[in-house]
């Protein structure tokens, strides 16, 4: 199938076209790693995990190289440092780890490298050495800095701004020993009590943006396809990545992808709106990780997203549904409407929508959320559910390692032919008290009750109890 995605170097949807098809190269900027990640930094884990399934899909698993870094050398961590009297190699170590622990949980696969920024010092030492070697850089007060205008013509193609708007919109560095005040450090130097290593310009550290550009190269070449990460990092970081690996000479990213941003209740999450919640702040409220997945699939990537607690809720209803519909099946092959709907530009809101009316087609098919033997038996059916697993599958759904949570299992479809007999009668006598009543058991009893045309549905709640349906 032809994957669709929408290149933000050119606004346009294109066609993918990797450079070899048996090794489709991808890089997606990672976090900085001195606390907890919270929701807003799982977004773009989910988006380029969704990718990086679809890649694999289509091309292979085995022919996909997926590159997402961990930067281990920041102030921000220097400050966390100091602060905490805990050593920086013990902070990043730890909120490393935290952040592996937390990405698994929501249910990301981990990619095929992870390198961390103090692994690559002298990839980034020779690349800034090469850069001040073809005047793309200079040395000034024991700092490196790029030289913007060295590159006028290619510097703000990505985010659409011109170097005159962004200096009039951007809250640029201040320093005397800068050419220009667009002009963005590659390396700064390190007293004692910071981390530092030697270079040509004396002891220090390198600055942010230097890193992917070296680690891109090393681990990718000089070219690759995909290069993703939320659209705050449009600039600076990603125009400075281009920047400097384009004037060493590299084709760097080809495709440019950039998720919107993240809200909770329609609010930018801020803690001192008492809105801000780690990834771990909610598992440990016992939001299951797959229900944080599943809310986060239900938008797609280009639009800004609202994490919501009915929006929660209702994620966790149906999932519990697909779970007892599917608890006996053995996923077959994804469906080709849902396979189709994620190549165009990763539309997964476009296809969580697919399953939730797949798996209408299935309820209304067995009559309940718990199919029977005679069900679980009927060709079409098990087709349908086998082609439905497969695609809940396909993004990280209905998978052993996310399982666990979920209700009890509970057939209650007795009880839903006997209310629907019940109905059924009502609706000729005109008297539907015994309906009432018996609505009113199943309520009691922590069971959802839903009454359409269609029919009548049942769905054990997380406070059911079987035992009060004793006599009913």
């Amino acid at each position: 199938m032809t994957i669709w995605l929408t290149n933000t170097a050119t606004r346009k949807k294109e066609e993918f076209s990797p450079l070899d098809p048996q090794n489709v190269r991808m890089y997606v900027c990672g976090p900085t790693v001195y606390d907890r990640a919270h929701i807003g930094n799982a977004r773009p884990v989910i988006v380029f995990d969704v990718l990086y399934r679809l890649l694999r899909h289509e091309y292979g698993p085995d022919q996909v190289t997926y590159v997402r870094n961990f930067t281990d050398v920041d102030d921000k961590i220097n400050a966390r440092a100091a602060e905490s009297g805990r050593s920086i190699g013990d902070i990043t170590a730890e909120t490393t780890a935290w952040y592996l622990e937390d990405m698994a949980a929501i249910g990301a696969l981990e990619p095929t490298h992870m390198p961390r920024a103090t692994a690559y010092i002298a990839e980034m030492v020779a690349m800034i050495e090469d850069l001040i070697a073809k005047g793309h850089a200079y040395e000034a007060e024991g700092h490196v800095l790029f030289a913007v205008e060295s590159w006028k013509e290619g510097y703000g193609k990505l985010s659409g701004r011109s170097v005159d708007d962004m200096i009039a919109g951007a809250r640029v560095e201040v320093a005397p020993y800068k050419r220009n005040p667009m002009d963005f450090v590659m390396w700064k130097p390190s007293s004692d009590e910071l981390p530092g290593w030697d270079s040509p310009w004396g002891r220090g550290r390198p600055g942010w943006h230097i890193e992917c550009s070296a680690m891109a190269y090393d681990l990718l070449g000089d070219q690759f396809d995909i290069h993703g990460g939320g659209n705050d990092l449009m600039f600076p970081h990603h125009e400075n990545e281009i920047a400097q690996s384009k004037c060493a000479g590299h084709g760097f990213a080809r495709y440019w992808l950039h998720n919107e941003m993240l809200q909770v209740e329609g609010k930018k999450m801020s803690k001192s709106l008492g809105n801000f919640f780690t990834i771990r702040d909610l598992l440990d409220q016992g939001v299951p990780g797959e229900v944080i997945r599943f809310v986060f699939l239900s938008t797609h990537y280009r639009k800004p997203m609202d994490w919501t607690a009915e929006k929660a809720d209702f994620a966790k209803k149906s999932l519990n549904r697909w779970r007892q519909l599917t608890k006996d099946v053995v996923a077959g092959d994804p469906a080709k409407e849902f396979v189709d709907l994620l190549c165009d530009d990763l539309n997964s809101a476009g296809a969580m929508n697919f399953l939730g009316h797949l798996g209408q087609v299935l309820f209304q098919k067995s009559g309940s959320w718990v199919p029977t033997d005679t069900t679980l038996a009927d060709p079409e059916w098990r087709k349908l559910a086998e082609e439905f697993k497969a695609s809940a599958q396909m993004v990280g759904l209905l998978t052993d390692s996310l399982g666990g949570w979920e209700s009890v299992t509970v057939d209650l479809s007795s009880y839903a032919d006997r209310l629907t007999s019940l109905r059924e009668a009502a609706m000729q006598t005109k008297d539907f008290s015994t309906v009432d009543a018996m609505k009113t058991a199943l309520t009691e009893a922590g069971v959802e009750v839903r009454m359409s045309k269609a029919g009548v549905e049942l769905v054990p709640g997380s406070g059911f109890d079987a035992a009060k349906l004793e006599g009913l």
